[in-house]
């Protein structure tokens, strides 16, 4: 039994001094087959796109956490220095402008984003009016602005984040606000617009540019039976109704069923 191990221990021992012979060898070796051209892409391709995607993920997050940030409510600061210059502050920021009362002129930031601490001279001063247009306003940063009992004119035109549930929000100014501006904004909808029936005072509403609109003459109509002393602009009567004879929603494609007599 004892010849048998030997021989398997000793077939090792030669097996594994013949591996630096084998290292040391100056014989060529044959290289090993360069896999085709389309294999080679889609191991390019499927290393990349892990890549891709990690990147889309993280620039995501990214920006998610940016809008939270601008939008933070500043507590503090109306603790210490009043409403106004809170929601001041806050508007500046966002590289929008505002105006205290009994002032005629804006305070706004500059090109680069710049502004003037002069709106802290105006602590006990209300503000009266506010321009967020294009700004990256949203639902949790109008908690800066919902102590402003005296305001009475809002822009939000183009803002990308204004949505329905930010407009049903606005109820908090429906004793002072007198001119709002919606236009552009594209995530506002029938439903957000039907919720400003509690701004019973407002005087001025625009809705024009609203691509989520089905019917714009239809939400005018309707704005104008909830607001019945506002005027409405940016939305004509015709836009999306059924037109008179055509029997068809204008810009909507003609049916068989509606060219066919009953």
């Amino acid at each position: 039994m004892a010849a048998p191990m030997m021989a398997r221990f000793g077939g090792r021992v030669s097996a594994w001094l013949s591996v630096p012979y084998r290292l040391c060898s100056s014989a060529p070796r044959a290289a090993p087959p360069r896999p085709p051209l389309r294999t080679r892409l889609l191991l390019f391709l499927y290393r990349r796109f892990y890549d891709v995607e990690n990147l889309v993920t993280w620039s995501a997050a990214l920006k998610l956490w940016n809008l939270r940030r601008k939008n933070a409510y500043y507590g503090y600061t109306q603790q210490l220095y009043g409403d106004g210059v809170a929601a001041a502050y806050y508007i500046l920021s966002l590289r929008g402008g505002v105006r205290f009362s009994g002032q005629s002129d804006w305070i706004r930031p500059n090109s680069r984003g710049r502004f003037s601490w002069d709106f802290m001279e105006f602590r006990d001063v209300p503000i009266e009016e506010v321009d967020a247009s294009g700004t990256e306003i949203n639902y949790r940063g109008l908690d800066n602005l919902a102590p402003l009992s005296s305001l009475r004119s809002l822009s939000l035109s183009h803002c990308p984040h204004v949505d329905d549930w930010f407009l049903a929000r606005l109820h908090v100014f429906s004793q002072s606000l007198e001119e709002l501006s919606v236009s552009g904004c594209p995530l506002v909808t029938e439903r957000g617009l039907a919720t400003l029936h509690h701004l019973q005072g407002l005087r001025r509403l625009s809705v024009s540019s609203l691509p989520r609109l089905s019917n714009p003459g239809l939400v005018r109509i309707l704005l104008e039976e909830a607001l019945p002393g506002c005027e409405i602009t940016g939305a004509e009567y015709h836009e999306g109704l059924i037109s008179e004879g055509a029997g068809a929603i204008e810009g909507a494609p003609t049916t068989t069923a509606q060219m066919t007599p009953v």
